[in-house]
Protein backbone atom coordinates (compact mmCIF):
# COMPACT_ATOMS: atom_id res chain seq x y z
CA UNK A 1 0.00 0.00 0.00
CA UNK A 2 1.41 3.65 -1.12
CA UNK A 3 0.60 7.16 -0.39
CA UNK A 4 -2.52 7.63 -2.48
CA UNK A 5 -4.27 4.70 -0.65
CA UNK A 6 -3.38 5.31 2.77
CA UNK A 7 -5.68 8.05 2.84
CA UNK A 8 -8.42 5.60 2.43
CA UNK A 9 -7.59 3.52 5.34
CA UNK A 10 -5.79 6.01 7.79
CA UNK A 11 -8.18 9.41 7.20
CA UNK A 12 -5.48 11.61 9.17
CA UNK A 13 -3.65 10.82 5.73
CA UNK A 14 -5.72 12.95 3.91
CA UNK A 15 -4.91 16.28 6.93
CA UNK A 16 -3.82 19.64 5.41
CA UNK A 17 -0.51 19.51 7.57
CA UNK A 18 1.22 16.46 6.69
CA UNK A 19 5.04 15.24 6.19
CA UNK A 20 7.32 15.43 4.94
CA UNK A 21 7.67 18.26 3.04
CA UNK A 22 10.08 20.36 0.97
CA UNK A 23 11.77 23.13 2.74
CA UNK A 24 12.47 26.25 1.29
CA UNK A 25 15.13 27.60 3.40
CA UNK A 26 14.43 31.17 1.26
CA UNK A 27 10.85 31.20 2.74
CA UNK A 28 11.65 30.27 6.39
CA UNK A 29 10.97 32.67 8.78
CA UNK A 30 13.58 33.32 11.46
CA UNK A 31 11.79 33.55 15.27
CA UNK A 32 14.30 34.71 17.91
CA UNK A 33 11.71 33.93 20.23
CA UNK A 34 12.99 29.79 19.65
CA UNK A 35 16.54 30.86 21.14
CA UNK A 36 14.64 31.78 24.20
CA UNK A 37 14.72 28.60 25.88
CA UNK A 38 17.70 26.93 23.94
CA UNK A 39 16.44 23.10 22.52
CA UNK A 40 18.04 20.63 25.10
CA UNK A 41 17.68 17.01 24.06
CA UNK A 42 19.21 15.07 28.07
CA UNK A 43 19.66 11.64 26.31
CA UNK A 44 21.34 8.87 28.06
CA UNK A 45 23.22 5.85 26.95
CA UNK A 46 20.46 3.10 26.36
CA UNK A 47 22.11 -0.72 28.10
CA UNK A 48 19.93 -3.34 25.93
CA UNK A 49 18.56 -1.76 23.33
CA UNK A 50 16.15 -3.35 20.75
CA UNK A 51 16.97 -3.28 17.07
CA UNK A 52 14.36 -4.02 14.84
CA UNK A 53 13.58 -4.67 11.14
CA UNK A 54 9.46 -4.29 10.61
CA UNK A 55 9.66 -5.04 7.00
CA UNK A 56 9.71 -1.21 6.33
CA UNK A 57 12.48 0.48 8.40
CA UNK A 58 14.99 -0.28 10.99
CA UNK A 59 13.77 1.12 14.23
CA UNK A 60 16.05 1.11 17.66
CA UNK A 61 13.62 1.58 20.70
CA UNK A 62 15.39 2.78 23.26
CA UNK A 63 14.39 1.97 26.84
CA UNK A 64 16.30 4.49 29.13
CA UNK A 65 14.67 7.93 29.91
CA UNK A 66 16.33 10.51 27.32
CA UNK A 67 13.95 13.85 27.50
CA UNK A 68 14.18 16.83 24.62
CA UNK A 69 13.02 20.59 26.26
CA UNK A 70 12.62 24.00 25.27
CA UNK A 71 13.34 25.24 21.83
CA UNK A 72 10.13 24.99 20.22
CA UNK A 73 8.31 22.88 22.63
CA UNK A 74 5.80 24.11 25.12
CA UNK A 75 7.33 25.65 28.32
CA UNK A 76 7.93 23.08 30.82
CA UNK A 77 7.21 20.13 29.22
CA UNK A 78 9.46 16.80 28.72
CA UNK A 79 9.60 15.04 25.70
CA UNK A 80 10.80 11.48 26.29
CA UNK A 81 12.70 9.75 23.36
CA UNK A 82 10.93 6.65 22.09
CA UNK A 83 12.69 5.36 18.95
CA UNK A 84 15.19 5.94 16.10
CA UNK A 85 13.47 5.26 13.00
CA UNK A 86 15.98 5.09 9.65
CA UNK A 87 14.49 5.64 5.91
CA UNK A 88 16.91 5.31 2.96
CA UNK A 89 17.33 5.25 -0.61
CA UNK A 90 18.12 2.51 -2.83
CA UNK A 91 20.76 5.00 -4.85
CA UNK A 92 22.75 8.18 -3.10
CA UNK A 93 20.67 10.75 -4.56
CA UNK A 94 17.66 9.89 -2.80
CA UNK A 95 16.22 8.56 0.24
CA UNK A 96 15.51 11.29 2.72
CA UNK A 97 11.67 12.06 3.48
CA UNK A 98 12.22 15.58 3.53
CA UNK A 99 14.31 18.06 1.32
CA UNK A 100 15.86 21.30 1.01
CA UNK A 101 15.33 23.48 -1.73
CA UNK A 102 14.27 20.07 -3.75
CA UNK A 103 17.73 18.37 -2.45
CA UNK A 104 17.23 15.06 -1.33
CA UNK A 105 19.81 13.17 0.93
CA UNK A 106 20.39 9.43 0.68
CA UNK A 107 19.41 9.31 4.46
CA UNK A 108 17.24 10.46 7.01
CA UNK A 109 16.87 9.91 10.65
CA UNK A 110 14.03 10.52 13.47
CA UNK A 111 13.93 10.68 16.75
CA UNK A 112 10.81 10.52 17.78
CA UNK A 113 9.30 11.75 21.59
CA UNK A 114 6.15 11.96 23.06
CA UNK A 115 4.93 14.39 25.25
CA UNK A 116 5.47 12.65 28.78
CA UNK A 117 4.04 15.69 30.97
CA UNK A 118 0.85 15.59 29.32
CA UNK A 119 0.87 11.65 28.41
CA UNK A 120 1.70 8.49 29.69
CA UNK A 121 2.44 6.80 26.78
CA UNK A 122 3.37 7.22 23.25
CA UNK A 123 -0.04 5.98 22.08
CA UNK A 124 -1.86 8.10 24.32
CA UNK A 125 0.40 11.31 22.75
CA UNK A 126 -0.32 10.26 19.11
CA UNK A 127 -2.67 12.84 17.57
CA UNK A 128 -3.35 15.20 20.05
CA UNK A 129 -1.52 18.40 19.90
CA UNK A 130 1.47 19.38 21.51
CA UNK A 131 1.53 15.41 21.38
CA UNK A 132 4.71 14.35 19.45
CA UNK A 133 8.28 16.00 18.74
CA UNK A 134 10.60 14.90 16.17
CA UNK A 135 14.01 15.48 15.25
CA UNK A 136 14.97 15.03 12.16
CA UNK A 137 18.77 14.55 10.76
CA UNK A 138 19.87 14.40 7.07
CA UNK A 139 22.57 12.09 6.32
CA UNK A 140 25.58 12.16 3.80
CA UNK A 141 27.71 9.96 2.77
CA UNK A 142 31.59 10.06 3.93
CA UNK A 143 33.63 9.13 6.88
CA UNK A 144 32.51 6.65 9.17
CA UNK A 145 29.82 7.21 11.90
CA UNK A 146 31.17 5.48 15.25
CA UNK A 147 28.06 5.77 17.21
CA UNK A 148 26.03 4.23 14.44
CA UNK A 149 28.59 1.40 14.19
CA UNK A 150 26.70 -0.46 17.29
CA UNK A 151 23.55 -0.53 14.32
CA UNK A 152 24.95 -0.81 11.21
CA UNK A 153 27.20 -3.88 12.88
CA UNK A 154 24.26 -6.10 13.69
CA UNK A 155 21.84 -5.32 10.68
CA UNK A 156 23.04 -8.58 8.82
CA UNK A 157 21.32 -10.74 11.77
CA UNK A 158 18.16 -9.03 10.90
CA UNK A 159 18.20 -9.21 7.06
CA UNK A 160 14.50 -10.00 7.78
CA UNK A 161 11.41 -8.79 8.49
CA UNK A 162 10.47 -9.61 12.34
CA UNK A 163 13.98 -9.83 13.08
CA UNK A 164 15.24 -7.90 16.19
CA UNK A 165 18.60 -8.10 17.95
CA UNK A 166 19.56 -6.47 21.53
CA UNK A 167 22.53 -4.58 21.59
CA UNK A 168 24.37 -3.68 24.43
CA UNK A 169 24.93 -0.32 24.28
CA UNK A 170 23.67 2.83 22.01
CA UNK A 171 24.49 6.36 22.67
CA UNK A 172 21.69 8.58 21.06
CA UNK A 173 23.91 11.76 21.81
CA UNK A 174 26.05 10.54 18.80
CA UNK A 175 23.23 11.33 16.53
CA UNK A 176 23.21 14.60 17.15
CA UNK A 177 25.45 17.37 15.72
CA UNK A 178 28.24 19.52 17.41
CA UNK A 179 26.29 21.53 20.43
CA UNK A 180 27.99 24.87 18.21
CA UNK A 181 26.06 23.23 14.80
CA UNK A 182 22.56 22.84 15.98
CA UNK A 183 20.99 25.41 13.71
CA UNK A 184 17.43 24.35 12.86
CA UNK A 185 13.73 24.79 11.40
CA UNK A 186 10.84 23.66 12.92
CA UNK A 187 7.01 22.99 11.78
CA UNK A 188 4.09 21.70 12.49
CA UNK A 189 3.44 18.24 10.83
CA UNK A 190 2.58 14.35 10.88
CA UNK A 191 4.08 11.22 11.53
CA UNK A 192 5.15 10.13 7.98
CA UNK A 193 4.16 6.62 8.70
CA UNK A 194 0.40 5.60 9.04
CA UNK A 195 -2.00 6.54 10.96
CA UNK A 196 0.08 9.89 9.31
CA UNK A 197 -1.34 11.94 12.62
CA UNK A 198 -0.72 15.10 12.78
CA UNK A 199 0.09 17.23 15.65
CA UNK A 200 3.77 16.84 15.52
CA UNK A 201 6.60 19.25 15.89
CA UNK A 202 9.19 18.53 13.21
CA UNK A 203 12.80 19.83 14.29
CA UNK A 204 15.03 19.55 11.55
CA UNK A 205 18.51 20.30 11.46
CA UNK A 206 19.97 21.89 9.57
CA UNK A 207 23.80 20.16 9.32
CA UNK A 208 23.94 16.89 8.46
CA UNK A 209 25.18 13.32 9.96
CA UNK A 210 28.11 11.68 8.04
CA UNK A 211 27.96 7.65 7.82
CA UNK A 212 30.32 5.84 5.07
CA UNK A 213 29.50 3.93 2.05
CA UNK A 214 29.81 1.02 3.89
CA UNK A 215 27.19 1.64 6.49
CA UNK A 216 24.52 2.23 4.15
CA UNK A 217 25.08 -0.46 1.97
CA UNK A 218 24.09 -2.21 5.18
CA UNK A 219 20.93 -1.28 5.28
CA UNK A 220 20.20 -1.79 1.29
CA UNK A 221 20.72 -5.12 2.27
CA UNK A 222 17.86 -5.65 4.52
CA UNK A 223 14.66 -7.31 2.85
CA UNK A 224 11.06 -6.48 3.09
CA UNK A 225 10.13 -9.93 3.85
CA UNK A 226 10.14 -12.56 6.45
CA UNK A 227 12.46 -15.49 5.40
CA UNK A 228 11.63 -17.81 3.15
CA UNK A 229 8.72 -16.29 2.00
CA UNK A 230 6.96 -15.78 -1.41
CA UNK A 231 7.63 -12.25 -3.00
CA UNK A 232 4.79 -10.61 -4.63
CA UNK A 233 5.19 -10.33 -8.64
CA UNK A 234 7.59 -7.21 -9.56
CA UNK A 235 9.12 -7.09 -6.44
CA UNK A 236 12.72 -7.53 -5.32
CA UNK A 237 12.38 -7.81 -1.63
CA UNK A 238 15.07 -5.69 -0.99
CA UNK A 239 14.15 -3.04 1.59
CA UNK A 240 14.55 0.90 1.01
CA UNK A 241 13.08 4.19 -0.68
CA UNK A 242 11.44 3.96 2.36
CA UNK A 243 10.37 7.25 2.62
CA UNK A 244 7.14 8.88 1.93
CA UNK A 245 6.28 11.85 -0.96
CA UNK A 246 6.50 15.08 0.83
CA UNK A 247 3.09 16.96 1.25
CA UNK A 248 1.96 20.40 -0.05
CA UNK A 249 3.19 23.02 2.95
CA UNK A 250 -0.74 24.85 2.49
CA UNK A 251 -0.68 27.73 4.43
CA UNK A 252 1.97 26.42 7.22
CA UNK A 253 5.15 29.05 8.02
CA UNK A 254 8.41 27.16 8.54
CA UNK A 255 10.94 28.85 11.20
CA UNK A 256 14.30 29.00 11.59
CA UNK A 257 16.46 29.37 14.81
CA UNK A 258 18.98 31.01 12.72
CA UNK A 259 19.35 33.92 10.48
Amino acid sequence: MKGVEWGLVFPDANGEYQSPINLNSREARYDPSLLDVRLSPNYVVCRDCEVANDGHAIQVILKSKSVLSGGPLPQGHEFELYEVRFHWGRENQRGSEHTVNFKAFPMELHLIHWNSTLFGSIDEAVGKPRGIAIIALFVQIGKEHVGLKAVTEILQDIQYKGKSKTIPCFNPNTLLPDPLLRDYWVYEGSLTVPPCSEGVTWILFRYPLTISQLQIEEFRRLRTHAKGAELVEGCDGILGDNFRPTQPLSDRVIRAAFQ
